[in-house]
């Protein structure tokens, strides 16, 4: 049965929203973060110190992608008081890979000692430490740091060989929300 659903959530103070067409903008001093809500019956508008999500004719379906609306909105707000920070941590058994940071993308060298180095982008926004072993991944957008944090794991990826003998790799040893 289709009826109308709205839902809202309240600006934290401090915040500002601006709404227009299907984007949303969310600033705080100087960071800012904005998200494309894209789905095509659901209306988005700042009204009143609240962002209200709307849909003249939903279904449990549409109730749901509000919901989730809401929560990449929750995100935003928690990205603009502080940085979601990822932990890594690169291992190697025998070949001892270089790791080096260069302009937008991550270069793994002498990985299982290929001489063809691996690549791992990294998204705009994001901020990469490299320290010996350890990668810290630090940005404002959870979704753009998530997935750096991602092609980094993904780009040392063991094809065609076992993993209990191969466990040379990067990988993910925390993240905001908790461990792995």
């Amino acid at each position: 049965m289709k009826k109308k659903i709205s839902e809202q959530i309240e600006i934290p103070a401090g915040i500002s929203c601006e709404a227009k067409a299907k984007f949303l903008n969310c600033r705080k001093d100087s960071a800012e973060l904005s998200k494309a809500f894209d789905a095509p019956s659901i209306n988005v508008r700042v009204a009143e110190g609240k962002i209200v999500f709307e849909c003249e004719a939903g279904n449990k379906s549409k109730y749901k992608i509000i919901k989730s609306y809401i929560a990449h909105v929750k995100n935003i707000f928690h990205g603009l008081e502080k940085e979601y920070v990822y932990s890594l941590e690169s291992c190697n058994v025998h070949f001892p890979m270089t790791l080096k940071v260069e302009g937008d993308k991550l270069t793994i060298n002498n990985f299982l000692g290929e001489k063809t180095p691996r690549f791992a982008k990294i998204l705009p926004g994001v901020k990469v430490e490299i320290k010996g072993s350890k990668i810290t991944i630090s940005g404002r957008n959870k979704e753009a740091a998530g997935q750096t944090s991602a092609n980094f794991e993904r780009a040392t990826k063991i094809r065609n060989r076992d993993r209990r003998v191969f466990q040379d790799g990067i990988f993910i040893t925390e993240r905001p929300g908790g461990a792995r």
